[in-house]
């Protein structure tokens, strides 16, 4: 596990090599229910297909309500090519369904009135939220330190050597939320993503052109043979 100077050694390399060419908007600047709703089109996958989703939501359905009584098919088309793509549509249609039960409207500001720790714990209370969804509303809208956590970006950290496998997810992002300063915390979810999508994939990682291989044991370990950079323009699965 690497001291506490090598981790930040490996995030300021994180920031200074990957975000050549990857420099993230600003956040934008969403309701509450929104975000919670973009937050379900960016887990798991990358910012560009995030936007996609969103936007074709927005333009195909007149309102959030017609999501709420639509089929799951219907809504699954949004995501089409995105992993999980039904799930993803199941949880959309499940969390717009809570939220117009318990206030009949789409509306959720009210939440920026309570203290971050509540309002996190009423997020969580809905069977769409998880902990990468509630972070990511935290950070991006309720103006909370958090940084979401989503399997891509914990595979590529584990591969870094950054976290070991029995850690706990609150811990490692309660150590990531200590070493990550606030206002660098969503351009750190960015490049952490790109790196997971561009080159750390699930299977056959493409080591050589990760910009971090230098500081990674698993590139570092990987057998020869597979350190050859791909001809082909390789896809993550």
């Amino acid at each position: 596990m690497p001291t506490t100077t090598n981790k930040q050694r490996l995030l300021a390399q994180l920031f200074s090599a990957h975000k050549k060419g990857h420099e993230p908007a600003e956040p934008e600047l969403r309701p509450v229910l929104e975000q919670f709703i973009y937050g379900l089109c960016r887990e798991g996958t990358t910012r560009e297909n995030a936007d996609r989703a969103y936007r074709i939501l927005q333009e195909r359905f007149f309102d959030w309500n017609e999501i709420r009584v639509s089929s799951t098919r219907e809504v699954e088309e949004a995501f089409h090519g995105m992993p999980n793509a039904e799930r993803r549509a199941e949880r959309l249609i499940s969390f717009l369904q809570e939220v117009f039960e318990t206030t009949f409207s789409f509306d959720l500001e009210s939440l920026h009135k309570k203290g971050l720790k509540q309002a996190a714990k009423q997020l969580s209370r809905y069977q769409a939220a998880n902990d990468y969804v509630v972070a990511w509303v935290v950070q991006q809208t309720l103006g909370g330190h958090a940084i979401p956590l989503d399997e891509p970006s914990l595979r590529a950290l584990r591969r870094l050597g950054f976290i070991e496998n029995e850690e706990e997810l609150e811990a490692i992002r309660a150590s990531l939320e200590h070493l990550v300063p606030k206002a660098r915390g969503p351009l750190f979810g960015d490049l952490i993503s790109n790196l997971a999508s561009e080159t750390c994939w699930d299977e056959d990682p493409s080591c050589p052109a990760c910009p971090l291989m230098g500081e990674c044991p698993t590139g570092q370990e990987a057998p020869r043979e597979t350190l050859t950079p791909a001809r082909s323009s390789r896809k993550p699965r």
